[in-house]
C-alpha cells in the first residue's frame, strides 16, 4: 500500500474473482469457451469493419453506424476477455490499482459510445422509414462523422473524472474485486472513506447517457411502428419494419442486461453470483452477438461473406 499525508491509502494491486463458488478446476475449462467467445467476436467484428471498408455501395448511415459499433465491440472485447482468460488459465488474480482504474474507464467509456451508436442506428430508421425521401439529405456522411465524434467525445469526457474520483478514497478494506474485471461500483464499495462524490456523479452519468439514450430509442420506435402500421400494404409494412430487426436484437442484447444488473445492484443485497451472471452477459454478449446477428439479417454483408469463403474454398 501507499499513504500520501498520512491518510490516503491506495493498494498496488487488486484481486479479481472468477465465478463465485466455482473452484479452480471449473474455472480452468471455462477459459476455453471464454477463448472461442473472443475469437469469435473479434473474428466477427473484424469482417463486418473491413467488408464495409472494402464494399462502397455500403457507405450509407446505416452500415457506417455498424462499422462503428463492431468498433467498439471489438475494442470492448479485447478490454476484458483476455485477462479474464488469464485469471481462468492461471488463477493469477492480481491487477495493478492503476491498470483496474483504467480498464474500468475503458468498459464505462466504451458502453456510453455504444450505447450513443445504438441510437444513432434508431435515428436512422425513423428518418428512413417516416421521411425516406429526406433520408439523405439529413444523413449525410459529414453527418454521420459529426455523430460518430460526439458519441466518442461523450464517452470519454463524461466517464474520464472516474478514474480520479476513486483515487482520492482510501481502501483500508479488503481488496478484492467481485467480478472478473473492474467496475466503477465494485472499487468504490472497497473503499473505507466517504463515497457520496462516487455514488452521485455514477447515478448522474449513468442516467444522462444510458437513461437518455433508451428512452430516446424507446420514442423513435413507438415513431416507426406507429408509421409502419399506417402503411397501407401489408407487405410494405413488413419489409420496412425488418430493417430493424438486427438493430432491435442489438439494443435488447445490450440495454436487457444492464438494465437486469442496475435493478440487481440496487435491490439486493452483496455480490452475488447473480450480479457477476448479469455483469458477465452485459460486457461479454454484445460483441458476440452483434456481428452474428447482422452478418444473418444483412444480405449485402451475408453475400460478401458467402463470396469470400466460396473464393477460398477453390
Amino acid at each position: 500500500m501507499t499513504v500520501a499525508n498520512g491518510t490516503l491509502v491506495q493498494p498496488a494491486c487488486f484481486l479479481l474473482v472468477g465465478i463465485p463458488g466455482l473452484g479452480p478446476d471449473t474455472h480452468f475449462w471455462l477459459a476455453l469457451p471464454l477463448c472461442c467467445m473472443y475469437a469469435s467476436a473479434s473474428l466477427g467484428n473484424l469482417a463486418i469493419i473491413l467488408i464495409i471498408r472494402v464494399e462502397r455501395r455500403l457507405h450509407e448511415p446505416m452500415y457506417l453506424f455498424l462499422a462503428m459499433l463492431s468498433t467498439i465491440d471489438l475494442v470492448l472485447s479485447s478490454v476484458t476477455m483476455p485477462k479474464m482468460v488469464s485469471l481462468f488459465l492461471t488463477g493469477v488474480q492480481e491487477i495493478e490499482f492503476n491498470a483496474c482504474l483504467a480498464q474500468m474507464f475503458l468498459i464505462h467509456a466504451l458502453s456510453a459510445m455504444e450505447s450513443a451508436i445504438l441510437l444513432a442506428m434508431a435515428f436512422d430508421r425513423f428518418v428512413a422509414i417516416c421521411h425516406p425521401l429526406q433520408h439523405a439529405s439529413v444523413l449525410t456522411r459529414p453527418m454521420v462523422a459529426k455523430i460518430g465524434l460526439a458519441a466518442l467525445t461523450r464517452g470519454f469526457v463524461l466517464f474520464f473524472p472516474l478514474p480520479f474520483i476513486l483515487k482520492r478514497l482510501s481502501y483500508c478494506r479488503k481488496h478484492t474485486v467481485t467480478h472478473s474485471f473492474c467496475l466503477h461500483q465494485d472499487i468504490m464499495k472497497l473503499s473505507c472513506t466517504d463515497t457520496t462524490v462516487n455514488v452521485v456523479y455514477g447515478l448522474f452519468i449513468i442516467l444522462s447517457v444510458m437513461g437518455v439514450d433508451s428512452l430516446f430509442i424507446g420514442f423513435s420506435y413507438i415513431l416507426i411502428l406507429r408509421a409502419v402500421l399506417e402503411l397501407s400494404s401489408q407487405g410494405a409494412a413488413l419489409k420496412a419494419f425488418n430493417t430493424c430487426i438486427s438493430h432491435l436484437c442489438a439494443v435488447l442484447v445490450f440495454y436487457v442486461p444492464l438494465i437486469g444488473l442496475s435493478v440487481v445492484h440496487r435491490l439486493s443485497g452483496p455480490t452475488s453470483l447473480l450480479h457477476v451472471i448479469m455483469a458477465n452477459i452485459y460486457l461479454l454478449l454484445p460483441p458476440v452477438v452483434n456481428p452474428i446477428v447482422y452478418g444473418a439479417k444483412t444480405k449485402e454483408i451475408r453475400s460478401r461473406v458467402f463470396h469470400i469463403f466460396s473464393q477460398n474454398g477453390r
